[in-house]
């Protein structure tokens, strides 16, 4: 009796420290929890946790440092990376299909200085200089390719620039998504220039392009507007989209001067009347389709990303004629930013890890795909932009900070 008296007493003893064991792990994850929390949706969501591919807790540690500055703590970046991994080990649900060819892609990336700016929209002038803008740091930054010297300029309070243009002097031009601003970088006297949207209800100016006559042309995504700017007497039209709840994103110039802009909310393309500003709106096939950004090739097709159902279309204005294809890497690709270069048309599955670079030959009507590399094997985007350089196609790459220089070979 005494022996079974000796092994309950133990299998008691055992369970106690089992239990206090139990408690302190599940103490140390949900302090885990807590930081993870703390630290991700201060600027983002944490579902983008669940949507990533995974990494190993070396490479999350890497992402991690391309986001916060965790200082001398090396606790905290084990204890966070220790937890990521676990939770959200390397997967493959968002793999992307690549389709094989014989073009070859180089890249070229840049770090920029500000952690968790969410550097993007990046443009290249004529003089070699690269801007961007660091949204959610309120920074326009400036790189010198040819040495990797980078600037960075605080913009004024509350800013938080969606995307810059270029004018024909090479000035960044600035649209402020977050307290209706459009504004620029005076280069002689680093100061910087505003100008307040002339209606209240025009709140978030997005994207923006110069005509040849120095006019400003710009969406307003939420406030359902197109935007014209005179920078000569700083007078400023607005436009409401003819569809509640089109969300106009992109917008480019044809060959004479045009403006179309790309619906985000709806499925639509919108001609702008550069004298007037009348809208002429487009209806595109399929109610799930909406349209993040276009391209404009030389003879005036009009290029989209069908960025719901995961196609590439094409807009003939001449006969209205539209034409689409599938995305190699399906429906759920969601190809966002795109650009005409060198007989083709390229864009990106953003919703894919690694992020995928796909090349429409505009002769052959025929697709090749590239997975993007990243600095240290961390796959994380995302494309939100691209524009053809002085070189090559110029990108970002948001969660890492990295600004990119994309050119290619046979």
């Amino acid at each position: 009796m005494s022996n079974y008296k000796f092994l309950f007493n133990k299998y008691i003893a055992t369970t106690a420290v089992l239990s206090v064991f139990a408690a302190a792990v599940s103490a140390e994850n949900k302090q885990s929890s807590q930081l993870v929390e703390q630290l991700c949706s201060t600027c983002h969501s944490l579902s983008n946790l669940k949507r990533s591919a995974g990494y190993s807790k070396e490479d999350w540690q890497t992402l991690i440092s391309y986001m916060v500055d965790t200082g001398e703590n090396s606790n905290l970046k084990e204890d966070i990376g220790e937890y990521l991994a676990t939770h959200y080990p390397v997967n493959t649900h968002r793999g992307s299909t690549v389709v094989e060819g014989d073009i070859k892609l180089q890249f070229k990336y840049w770090q920029v200085p500000t952690l968790g700016q969410r550097a993007r929209d990046p443009v290249q002038g004529k003089n070699g200089i690269i801007w961007w803008v660091g949204q959610w740091g309120n920074i326009l930054g400036r790189l010198d390719p040819s040495t990797g010297a980078m600037q960075e300029y605080p913009l004024p309070r509350g800013t938080y620039a969606h995307s810059v243009s270029l004018d024909k002097n090479q000035t960044p031009w600035f649209l402020g998504n977050k307290n209706g601003t459009v504004g620029y970088l005076d280069l002689a006297t680093e100061q910087f220039k505003v100008y307040k949207m002339p209606d209240e209800n025009a709140r978030d100016p997005h994207t923006g392009v110069f005509d040849e006559a120095g006019i400003f042309w710009f969406t307003l995504q939420h406030s359902n507007m197109i935007g014209k700017l005179d920078p000569k007497s700083g007078d400023i039209q607005l436009a409401t989209l003819p569809t509640k709840g089109s969300r106009p994103y992109g917008i480019k110039l044809d060959s004479t001067g045009t403006p179309w802009v790309s619906c985000n909310g709806s499925n639509c393309l919108v001609k702008v009347d550069k004298g007037t500003m009348k809208l002429s709106e487009i209806k595109l096939p399929g109610a799930k389709t909406h349209t993040r950004r276009l391209a404009i090739t030389p003879n005036d097709m009009i290029f989209y990303v069908n960025s719901g159902m995961g196609k590439l279309g094409r807009f003939n204005p001449k006969t209205g004629k539209i034409t689409e294809w599938d995305n190699p890497s399906g429906e759920d690709s969601h190809p966002y930013a795109i650009e005409y270069a060198d007989n083709a048309i390229w864009f990106n599955e953003s919703a894919k890890r690694p992020e995928t670079l796909v090349r429409f030959d505009l002769e052959s009507e025929t697709m090749q795909s590239w997975q993007i590399p990243s600095k240290e094997g961390v796959y994380s985007g995302l494309i939100r932009h691209m524009r053809m350089g002085n070189k090559g196609l110029i990108i970002h790459q948001t969660a890492t900070n990295q600004l990119a220089e994309i050119t290619w070979s046979k």
